[in-house]
This record gives structure tokens, C-alpha cells and sequence, in this order.
């Protein structure tokens, strides 16, 4: 009775995983852990707030100019002319000086000299015969439009814009490429930083139950695959726990205060991806959940090999460098765009989450997602047996003595009766 009373792997999984999540969610260590990334957001959005501000306050650059009544009108009606064709924004602004008896002649190397910074240039002289004077940047960038808005001002009104006729095309095959290739590769990006911040905690967790010996007391009392298997998505749900606090967190600033550091303007600015924008959010969190298991069984299998901290960075320094190599691998497919490189990165394991993911911003296909999480489910569940495999070897070794009584006294707690020698 007892015998049939054991858990089953999936039923020991999910104990592990309660387990593991429970105490990891409760504790003061995740919740600094939470805190951890929203200083450097905090601030990178009032870098980016005090930069839209300082830009508003920015002293806007002009041209001062001086010449005749007549003159300066005739410039003043070319110039509004020439705004309504270019737009405002795109001519230089210019500061009118008339010359009374009061003002006098202005002095152009004065005004450009004046540590206030608001004038690039100064205009003087008259229609017939201007000048011109300012630094080698701003003769550069303003001469040719100074040089039409004295044309047009010499000429008067009998000079005419011709009609022009414009149709708005809403977008194009190129311009949607793009686009959407800038999705691949914000998301990508963001799919690589979030598993870099979040894998980590697998490994760390592991070992300091290696050193207080209870993942030996678990291993000798449930499968080790299954052990595996509950840790794993122990950390992923602490990791969408903490992806769902951060995201929740940065919406409320957006909304209590506002676009501040234009995250608001740069989520709004991003192009919509091939599959849509819900089906994209899930297929996000999908492939950052098959990126997750695979990369935090690679950690859970060096776990297995160390027995320090010391150990541990050591070990895990090749698995970083190797993210690094699949990040830009994956990206380099956005670039380079060969169907082989494409195909590669898609059918390498860890480099598939990244792939799929750009795959799904920028085409409409969706059955190729299902064939792809089914490939690499199968793909956690090898590397989920290499590494229980792996571990039972390193750590439970048959030829301890000590271990091999914890074990027989664990399986008679548990009913089972102490394995018989062979006759």
C-alpha cells in the first residue's frame, strides 16, 4: 500500500516547485532581488527626463539681421512664404534689428561673440549687396536657404511656387521590413537581458542546498529528474513573478507621472510585429520560458559539478560567454538574412527562443511557433535528464558511506524496504 502511495515524477515536480517557490517568493533576499534592476531604470528614465527638459529649455539659435525698412519687409514676406512651403522648424529663425538712430549698425562679431549663445549668424548690409557673417558650420548649413530667401525677396511677389500634387502612402514593403526588423531586435534584445538577469538564481539556489545537504535528502527521496524538473520552474515562475512586478511597476509611473524619459513615446513608436501584438506578448513570454528551462538546465547541470561560489563563477563564466555568442549569432541572422544562418539559428537549441522570436515580428506564419515550442520542450526534457543524471553521479556517489546511510534511512522513512544484495 505504501509502495503505490509514492508520488508519481510529475506529482514530485510540482512538490519541489511549490517548494522552491514558496520559500523563494517569502524571502527578504527576492525581494531586494525585485529592487535590484529599478535603481538603473529609475535612473535611465530621469536621465532621459531631464533630457527632453533640457531640450525645451534649449536657447533656440537665430540670425540676427539689420538692413532697410524696404529690405528688411521684402525679407520678412519671403521668409513667411518660405516657411509655409518647407515647415516651421526647418529654416533658420532670424531676429530683426531696425536701424534707428537709437539701435545703430549692430556689430556681427559682437552679437556671435555673446556668451548667451542665441546667435549663429548675422545678416546685414542689403538686398543688393548682403553679407553674410558667422562660423564655418553656419555659413555651411544656412547659406543655401539665405541665399533663396534673398532671391525671393529681391524679386517680389511674381515668383510662384509650382503646384505640386502629393499622395500619402501609408506604408510600403520596405519600410513594414524595417520596421519590423527593429521589433526583432528590441525584443531580442530584451529576451536576451531578462534570461542574463533571471538565470542566475537557478545556479545560486542550487548550491546553497548543496551545502546545507538537502538536495541530497530530496535526491534520495524523489527522482532526480523530477527534482530537476520542480527547480526549474520554480525559478521561472519567480522570474514571470518578477518580469510582472517590474512591467507593473513601470506602468505606473508612465501613468502617475506621465511620459517621463520617453518610455511611453518609445513602447507607443514601436512598429507592430507580423503576428500582431497579443499573439506576440505571448510567444514572448513563451520563448522566454523555453530560453529559461533550457539555459537554467545548462546551470542546474554545473551545480552538480560545484561545490563553492568560487566554483560556480568559474563554471558559469563559459555559459555567459556562450549567451553572448547566441545572442549575436541570432542578431546576425536579422542582418545577414541567409536561409541557412536562419535555419541554424532556429534548429540550435539555445538559440531558438531568440530566433522564434524574430521569426514572429516579422512574418504572419503562426504553425511554425508550435513546431517550435514542441522542439524545444523536447530539448529541456534531454537536458533535464543529462543534468539529474550528471548530478546523481557527482553528488550521490555509491562509495560514500555516509550517503549511503542517509539513504537507507530516508527509504525506510518513506516505506521502502533497503535494496537487496545480488546472490
Amino acid at each position: 500500500m505504501i509502495e503505490n502511495a509514492r508520488l508519481s515524477r510529475l506529482q514530485a515536480a510540482f512538490v519541489v516547485a511549490r517548494r522552491d517557490f514558496l520559500a523563494i517568493l517569502f524571502s527578504r533576499s527576492f525581494l531586494f532581488f525585485l529592487l535590484g534592476p529599478l535603481f538603473p531604470a529609475v535612473v535611465f528614465m530621469m536621465s532621459g527626463g531631464l533630457g527632453a527638459a533640457a531640450n525645451e529649455r534649449k536657447t533656440e539659435v537665430v540670425v540676427a539681421m539689420q538692413m532697410p525698412a524696404a529690405d528688411t519687409e521684402a525679407f520678412q514676406s519671403a521668409h513667411e512664404r518660405i516657411e509655409a512651403e518647407l515647415g516651421y522648424g526647418r529654416i533658420p529663425h532670424f531676429k530683426y534689428f531696425e536701424p534707428t538712430d537709437e539701435v545703430g549698425p549692430i556689430d556681427p562679431e559682437a552679437l556671435l561673440a555673446d556668451k548667451s549663445g542665441r546667435y549663429g549668424a548675422a545678416l546685414t548690409g542689403t538686398l543688393e549687396q548682403p553679407v553674410l557673417t558667422g562660423t564655418r558650420e553656419r555659413l555651411g548649413q544656412w547659406h543655401g536657404l539665405i541665399t533663396m530667401h534673398l532671391a525671393l525677396a529681391r524679386d517680389g511677389t511674381d515668383i510662384s511656387y509650382p503646384p505640386l500634387e502629393t499622395v500619402v502612402a501609408e506604408t510600403s514593403g520596405a519600410k513594414t521590413k524595417n520596421e519590423r526588423q527593429d521589433t526583432a531586435q528590441i525584443s531580442m534584445t530584451l529576451l536576451f537581458l531578462l534570461m542574463m538577469l533571471l538565470a542566475g538564481m537557478v545556479l545560486s539556489n542550487l548550491v546553497e542546498e548543496k551545502a546545507n545537504k538537502i538536495i541530497e535528502i530530496l535526491a534520495a527521496a524523489l527522482p532526480m529528474d523530477a527534482v530537476f524538473l520542480g527547480k526549474l520552474f520554480a525559478m521561472l515562475a519567480i522570474s514571470l513573478v518578477g518580469i510582472a512586478v517590474w512591467g507593473s511597476l513601470v506602468g505606473l509611473v508612465i501613468l502617475f507621472a506621465g511620459d517621463f524619459g520617453g518610455v511611453g513615446a518609445m513602447l507607443r513608436g514601436m512598429p507592430e510585429p507580423g503576428v500582431g501584438w497579443p499573439l506576440f506578448c505571448f510567444l514572448f513570454v513563451l520563448n522566454f520560458s523555453m530560453g529559461y528551462l533550457l539555459i537554467g538546465s545548462i546551470f542546474l547541470s554545473i551545480g552538480a559539478l560545484a561545490s563553492t561560489v568560487r566554483e560556480v563563477q568559474t563554471l558559469s563564466m563559459p555559459v555567459t560567454m556562450l549567451q553572448l555568442f547566441i545572442f549575436f549569432f541570432a542578431s546576425f541572422t536579422l542582418v545577414g538574412g541567409a536561409t541557412v544562418l536562419v535555419t541554424a539559428a532556429i534548429l540550435f537549441p539555445l538559440s531558438s527562443p531568440f530566433a522564434m522570436t524574430a521569426q514572429a515580428a516579422q512574418y504572419e506564419a503562426i504553425w511554425p511557433h508550435l513546431v517550435a515550442f514542441i522542439y524545444q520542450l523536447l530539448w529541456v526534457a534531454l537536458f533535464i535528464r543529462w543534468g539529474s543524471n550528471l548530478f546523481r553521479k557527482r553528488v550521490m556517489k555509491s562509495g560514500d558511506a555516509g550517503a549511503r546511510k542517509r539513504r537507507l534511512s530516508i527509504r525506510r522513512f518513506f516505506g521502502r524496504p533497503p535494496p537487496q544484495p545480488a546472490e
